[in-house]
């Protein structure tokens, strides 16, 4: 189930806005019920749609991939005159439109197509779907210059994505240098505006490929259409540039992830390996964390071996004897005189 005007543009009727003021007007019909209200869905394949009474039909997809001539317009009309590309498209009864746009004065390769989603997937930016162009421009850019373009320039409308920049001609002379560009935007005028930026205006640009589809021998003019290998080409690219930047984030992310995370032997929790026929000593560490103070409460006492073993007071020693106070308070009873304080 599609929405109707969706329908209704790919079937070749009008473009999808014209198709909504159809249907407000009441001239649309689905199973011979008139629908005026936008947001209809209906299956191209179940139902009859008709416009004025007359029965619409479902529309062949189809994938072309054109070389534009300098002074075309990328649109489906021009209120000027001026000649469009479906002007080139004879014999073409379907309705197609333009893949992503090139200026009136760029040449190269154009897609078009009657599919909209292929469309949107292809010139949708998450996808960075690279396009390669070669640029003719005045003088020759020095390498510190290509170097901006390869990290990012700032234009009007915000800084660029980093583009694969490199030299394709040089004239002998120094006049003027071909540069191969390769961008994952689709900003208007962007290839001229960066160029602008360093200084070195575009004589003449010229579009040679689109994701893994490459121009090739096709003439000025000329026009053929995309083999399904082509086409599964493309939506593969979409989805390799979609999950590409994808990966590159997780990658860096994974890396300080893992390395944030790596088990480090701390003194409160590792212990050393008993030696063979001995017996192992506690670590330092366990003392410390029996000998840590309670909050509030002073430092506690360090405990003695006599401290825990059983049938044996505080006062006496390791060997089961009275301790030198208590032998001090028995002399000093035997001798009639209370006993002084030890001091220890």
């Amino acid at each position: 189930m599609e929405r109707l005007q969706k329908i209704m543009a790919e079937a070749g009727v009008a473009s999808r806005r014209k198709c909504e003021e159809l249907i407000l007007s009441g001239k649309v019909q689905v199973n011979g019920e008139t629908v005026t209200e936008l947001g209809t869905k209906a299956d191209p394949e179940v139902d009859e749609i008709s416009v004025d009474g007359k029965p619409i039909g479902v529309e062949k997809k189809m994938y072309l991939v054109f070389n534009k001539p300098k002074g075309v317009i990328t649109s489906a009309s021009d209120p000027q005159g001026r000649k469009i590309v479906t002007d080139y498209l004879k014999g073409i009864t379907e309705r197609l439109y333009p893949v992503g746009r090139l200026d009136y004065d760029t040449e190269g390769l154009l897609l078009l197509t009657n599919d909209g989603h292929f469309a949107h997937l292809l010139t949708h930016p998450k996808h960075h779907v690279p396009k390669t162009y070669h640029a003719t421009v005045k003088g020759v850019p020095h390498g510190s210059e290509l170097d901006k373009l390869k990290k990012g320039v700032m234009l009007e409308d915000g800084m660029t994505a980093p583009a694969e920049v490199e030299y394709h001609d040089i004239d002998p002379e120094g006049k003027e240098s071909t540069i191969s560009i390769t961008i994952h935007e689709g900003r208007n005028r962007q290839v001229r505006r960066m160029f602008e930026a360093i200084n070195h205006p575009v004589i003449k640009l010229k579009r040679i490929s689109f994701g893994e589809l490459y121009l090739g021998n096709l003439k000025r003019g000329l026009y053929r259409s995309l083999t399904k290998e082509e086409i599964e080409g493309l939506l593969k690219q979409v989805r390799l540039s979609s999950k590409s930047s994808k990966q590159v984030t997780a990658s860096e992310t994974s890396e300080l992830t893992s390395a944030s995370n790596a088990p480090i032997k701390s003194k409160e929790t590792w212990r050393p390996k008993a030696k063979a026929n001995n017996r192992s000593k506690a670590p330092r560490s366990g003392r410390d964390e029996q000998e840590k103070p309670v909050e509030g409460q002073g430092k506690p006492k360090r405990s003695s071996r006599s401290d825990h073993r059983p049938g044996k007071s505080n006062g006496q020693n390791r060997t089961g004897g009275q301790g030198r106070g208590n032998k001090r308070n028995d002399r000093a009873n035997k001798q009639g005189r209370s006993a002084k304080p030890s001091k220890r």
